[in-house]
């Protein structure tokens, strides 16, 4: 038999309890165990004034920012909708259902005032990091590094090519803030002075964006979000924006390794990652500190006429010299100089020689010099560390570590499908920054989340 219509009719009192309606498994239960704001007023007592009507309540704001990453809401203003409607979101949030949400505008207004000032949320994201190390999912021993590009907010019709951009002629009192913020990181090694090289395009709206086809197709602007990882559980230990260059990257890793050992007093005893950071001056600094780098090194040194390289030369450190397969020694100086400016420097590139008149009459001379009079080799001021990282590519344990790299790319796939960070809403250094705290903040809660989920408790009859 038909049912009758349903109807809506209104009660004048209604029992509702925000606690009994959000599912004892929804995620929001298992995050807001691992949420600590408590120090956010006191971090933030000084910006703000102590006269006027009271602001909204920053911790409020968090915890609608902490939704919307944590669920791939990018927009502020569609969060706010969300945040009103859904159940779940409003517990998270401490807020009632006669509550009322803030407007989208707030965002805007703290993220670029006192948030920013105050680096909130750099602070927000260590105090979950270190969370995380206290629940023991950090050990610090195994760290991973790796970049990933983001995609920014400009396109190539709103640029200028490189011929004819000149900074010197902005004037910042006229220009928008994300020109600004490029104007003042001209002399930072993440962003101006990575490198001298001139992008071949410069955006007009976002500056500081690289443009860039490094994913072997159409060129695009982005920025390089830069992920140090512990590789026990895939915690995300540091995060840092840069521009999306290679000498970037890389310098990124030494700013976050110096961070993370200052903030939480982790050092690790493996490093982890690609052979983009593979580069002498990069494995002498990690090896300088004791740490030992399992990165494919970029080794330039193989020969494509199949005659002896570098490596087939045994290098004697006592004696400062190379010996070659005959036996025969290749030195950098075969004299003392009385003049301390023509002898070596400790720095740079060094040149061993043999002598001609033994390379002349030598054997095995086809192999080794067809087309020169004498063999030469030269040695990188961080040979040393290079071999190093050679000695450890023999071992199991650089199987091990090549596995474990991975998990900074898994990291990198759960950023883009499941949070949707795979373009940036926010324009500037500063804003993308922003934006990548927000997200491995996200991503690290979630992984408390998952391995500690919250409790079930019992339905009752």
């Amino acid at each position: 038999m038909l049912g009758p219509r349903q109807e809506a009719q209104p009660a004048l009192f209604y029992e509702f309890s925000l606690e009994d309606h959000v599912p004892q498994d929804h995620l929001l239960r298992s995050v807001d165990r691992f949420v600590d704001l408590s120090s956010i007023r006191t971090h933030l007592a000084d910006f703000y004034s102590h006269t006027g009507r009271p602001s909204v309540d920053p911790e409020l704001l968090i915890r609608m920012l902490l939704v919307g990453y944590c669920f791939g809401i990018r927009s502020e203003r569609r969060l706010c909708e969300e945040v009103h409607l859904n159940l779940a979101y409003r517990w998270f949030c401490r807020l009632d259902l006669n509550d009322r949400i803030p407007d989208h505008s707030t965002f805007s207004k703290n993220r670029h005032g006192r948030f920013r000032e105050s680096d909130l949320l750099r602070h927000l994201f260590e105090t979950t990091v270190a969370r995380c190390i206290e629940e023991g999912l950090a050990s610090g021993q195994r760290m991973a590094v790796d970049a990933s590009l983001i995609e920014a907010d400009a396109n190539k019709q709103n640029s200028t090519p490189k011929e004819e951009w000149d900074a010197a002629s902005i004037d910042p009192a006229d220009a928008p803030r994300a020109v600004r913020e490029y104007l003042d990181t001209l002399d930072e090694a993440a962003f101006g002075a990575a490198s001298e090289v001139k992008p071949k395009f410069t955006s007009h709206s976002d500056p500081a964006s690289q443009w860039t086809a490094a994913r072997k197709g159409p060129a695009f602007f982005s920025y390089s979000d830069n992920y140090l990882i512990d590789t026990d559980h895939g915690v995300i230990l540091d995060v840092e924006g840069t521009r999306s260059i290679r000498q970037a990257e890389v310098g990124s890793t030494q700013t976050m390794l110096t961070r993370v050992k200052d903030r939480f007093g982790l050092v690790p005893d493996w490093m982890i990652a690609d052979t983009a950071y593979g580069s002498g001056p990069m494995l002498g600094w990690l090896v300088d500190r004791e740490i030992d780098p399992y990165i494919p090194v970029i080794d330039k040194a193989a020969r494509a006429d199949g005659t002896w390289t570098r490596t087939d030369f045994e290098w004697d450190a006592e004696n400062d010299q190379y010996i070659c397969p005959e036996g025969h020694a290749l030195k950098q100086f075969r004299r003392n100089y009385s003049d301390p400016n023509r002898g070596p420097t400790g720095k740079g590139t060094a040149r061993y020689r043999a002598l001609k008149d033994v390379c002349q009459v030598c054997p095995s001379k086809q192999k080794c010099c067809p087309n020169a009079d004498a063999r030469k080799i030269t040695r990188e001021e961080h040979e040393d560390a290079r071999q190093v990282a050679r000695e450890l590519a023999k071992t199991e344990e650089y199987e091990i570590a090549m596995k474990l790299r991975k998990k900074v790319e898994m990291l990198f796939a759960h950023l883009k499908r499941i949070l949707g960070l795979g373009r940036l809403r926010l324009r500037g250094p500063c804003g993308a920054n922003d934006e990548f705290l927000l997200a491995a903040t996200a991503q690290n809660l979630r992984k408390l989340a998952k391995v500690f989920p919250a409790p079930q408790k019992m339905r009752k009859a």
